[in-house]
């Protein structure tokens, strides 16, 4: 009888990110390996109120789990309690990826936590926030293994009380042979390109400010979030609102392009549990300037494959890319080492680690 495994998500294509793409791989790598494969994804009840659809969340994924050998979930709080509910019901083993800290990015986003996401793990909050904390210790706690996407990120969670014999670091990884759209205009000037969630830790505000420094470039960033509007009314006070431009959640066919495109990639991140974004410029060979925090060091070595700055330094970022005009052979360097160093990031051999402990930990 072949091994039965339940994946549990809150994103699955044809939803895009990187929740949605990684679980896809891992499903099919599981299926190349000779195991049945189950997905519930959380867009199957997302129409329903708050509440009401985690509720009806747990009750698909319990039935689902009929004969399932464990429950592989992707985050630790929307479908990481319900999963961790099942695997209890059930008997089963639960296994969890954690994607990043999920009670101090809804406190930065919804009740009112200003703090870093370092200072987040030495204080205490208020109720709904230590409610978050709690469920997502629970959750990590309670898993037979957890997998984090970095080693930066494998020491957070271990701090959380998660013993390191059950914590796994495997990296992330990009896709082989994806189909690549470029963008149709004229380029009519040099192009800063950035990309992510519009939440306040990804640091658009600095980059939009840097646009006024920089007469010769043109910022495009593409991406949605709870600070779009905020975002486009900031670019207007500062009188750069006609050379930047805002994509929204474009197809990820048309995001390679325009990293292809662009004559530098900026990403002013205040923190990072793991970046596709980073990865995904590296591989594309654009000039990448970033942020020293987080796991970034770990794929961006500073004046090897590209600069790393200090959060919302601003006369750093504008002298990196300075930089970029200045020393055109020296950046040419950086971006063949990125392309090298990207390729050991494949989300074929990141699966293949993943489909290993779940098969080892579930036979």
């Amino acid at each position: 009888m072949a091994m039965r495994i339940l994946i549990s998500t809150p994103l699955y294509p044809p939803e895009i990110g990187g929740p949605a793409t990684d679980a896809a791989a891992l499903a099919e790598q599981l299926k190349k390996e000779g195991v049945e494969v189950v997905v519930h994804p959380f867009s199957a009840v997302r129409k329903y109120p708050r509440g009401i659809r985690h509720v009806l969340y747990t009750w698909g994924l319990f039935k689902m789990s009929r004969g399932a050998s464990c429950i592989v979930s992707f985050d630790t709080v929307s479908v990481g309690l319900p999963a961790l509910i099942t695997s209890h019901l059930r008997g089963i083993p639960s296994i969890v990826r954690v994607p990043g800290d999920y009670a101090w990015e809804q406190g930065t986003q919804r009740y009112g936590v200003r703090d870093s996401m370092a200072e987040f793990q030495t204080k205490t909050y208020g109720t709904r926030v230590e409610l978050l904390r709690g469920v997502q210790k629970l959750v990590v706690t309670k898993a037979r293994l957890v997998v984090a996407p970095s080693d930066y990120f494998a020491d957070v969670i271990a701090g959380w009380g998660v013993h390191k014999k059950r914590l796994k670091r495997i990296y992330l990884g990009l896709p082989a042979n994806e189909q690549v759209e470029m963008p149709k205009e004229e380029k009519e000037a040099k192009i800063l390109f950035s990309m992510g969630r519009f939440v306040p830790w990804k640091g658009f505000p600095m980059l939009i400010q840097l646009l006024s420094r920089m007469p010769g470039w043109r910022l495009v960033i593409a991406g949605d979030g709870p600070d779009a509007i905020r975002l486009e009314q900031y670019a207007a006070e500062l009188k750069v609102d006609d050379r930047v431009t805002f994509l929204g959640a474009i197809p990820r066919a048309q995001v390679l392009g325009w990293l292809r495109h662009a004559d530098a990639f900026v990403y002013n991140t205040h923190w990072e549990s793991f970046s596709f974004q980073v990865l995904e410029a590296l591989a594309a060979g654009v000039p990448v300037i970033t942020t020293r925090v987080g796991s970034l060091p770990e794929l961006v070595t500073d004046g090897v494959e590209g600069v790393l700055c200090e959060p919302n330094d601003i006369d750093a970022f504008q002298q990196a890319l300075e930089s970029i005009e200045a020393d055109a052979s020296m950046w040419q360097g950086r971006s063949s080492r990125a392309k090298e160093k990207a390729q050991r990031f494949t989300i074929d051999a990141s699966a293949k680690e993943f489909a290993a402990e779940i098969k080892s930990l579930c036979t």
